[in-house]
């Protein structure tokens, strides 16, 4: 009897303490969930601010699209008739005619490091028979736009500018450690970014003293120029008597390639597909007038890669004639 009282006992104080320690009063019957039906929808869902670069993203930029140049001419090369349209035969004396000629005058170094100062006056005269070129030490050791040697650069620009013909130049070369002399023709209105060589150059003859009648012919491009080491041209040709005797230097200049030749011998073709498969201004910027340009460099990058030697002076380039023609099948072609 006593063990049963006892036990009662036990759970009666047991059960009094888990109430004392858990009160009815305290647990809710419903869990208070705050009400956001009437918030307004930027408390809701406020939006973060971007950063620049996503909230202001750059529009991107459509690929440029070069012309493509040199394809679409479709002409028989062997018939081609072509007709004289600019000469010059030097029959006369006195200075270049100027209806013809200018020059290009200064002592700047030209791009490669050239030691004349071209001249517009002396220089370069007509002796009744043929135009003579001369590069000279200046008399008394006195300097020209601090240069001690003069030349001449005589050049046709606006005065006989052409797009496509055969442009021919007969003459005789000078000699001597630090001559370079050249024929060749420019842009006359740069219309590829106004820079060089992105307009283009036709070299239709150079030559350099130290490496004696080896004559070159060349072109230079954006794609394709010396001042990378991709310059397209003929290389070193041997003319025996280049500096003894007149040769013939010319080009055959056409919308979609250009030939090269001395004495009437092929010794190059520029042919712009031959190198891309997708013509472009930067590699045949050549559909746009060019004119010539005569002159002897004295040293200079390529000319005083040697050295140069002023006992040499005074040296000559000796020019008979300059004779340009035009196809009238070529200009009827491009015209139409």
């Amino acid at each position: 009897m006593k063990r049963i009282v006892f036990i009662i006992v036990t759970l009666m104080i047991a059960l009094s303490l888990l109430t004392a320690c858990s009160p009815a009063s305290d647990i809710p019957d419903v869990i208070d969930v705050p009400d956001i039906s009437d918030a307004e929808p930027e408390e809701i869902n406020e939006p973060r601010e971007l950063p620049p670069f996503l909230a202001n993203p750059p529009t991107p930029r459509p690929t440029e699209i070069l012309e493509e140049k040199a394809v679409g001419f479709m002409y028989d090369y062997e018939s081609l008739t072509y007709e004289l349209v600019w000469s010059d035969e030097f029959d006369y004396e006195g200075l270049p005619d100027p209806d013809k000629w200018g020059y290009d005058v200064g002592g700047h170094g030209w791009g490669n490091n050239e030691l004349q100062f071209y001249t517009d006056d002396g220089n370069a005269w007509v002796d009744g028979e043929k135009l003579i070129i001369e590069a000279r030490m200046t008399p008394d050791g006195e300097e020209r736009g601090g240069r001690n040697v003069t030349s001449a650069r005589v050049i046709s620009k606006d005065k006989g500018d052409w797009l496509y013909g055969r442009v021919e130049v007969r003459a005789k070369l000078p000699a001597g450690l630090g001559s370079w002399p050249a024929i060749w023709m420019l842009p006359t209105d740069w219309e590829y970014n106004n820079t060089w060589p992105d307009s283009g150059e036709i070299d239709i003859m150079e030559h350099v003293g130290f490496d004696l009648n080896n004559v070159h012919a060349s072109i230079h491009t954006l794609a394709f120029h010396h001042s990378i080491g991709t310059n397209k041209g003929s290389g070193p040709r041997h003319i025996p008597t280049a500096t003894e005797e007149f040769h013939i230097y010319s080009i055959e200049w056409l919308p979609d390639r250009i030939h090269f030749f001395f004495d009437d011998d092929l010794v190059y073709t520029y042919d712009p597909t031959n190198y891309s498969n997708r013509v472009t201004f930067e590699e045949w910027p050549f559909d746009k007038r060019f004119h010539l340009l005569m002159n002897i460099a004295w040293g200079g990058d390529w000319g005083g890669s040697r050295g140069v030697d002023d006992d040499a002076l005074p040296v000559r380039m000796e020019i008979d004639y300059v004779r340009v023609y035009q196809s009238p099948e070529i200009n009827a072609l491009i015209a139409g």
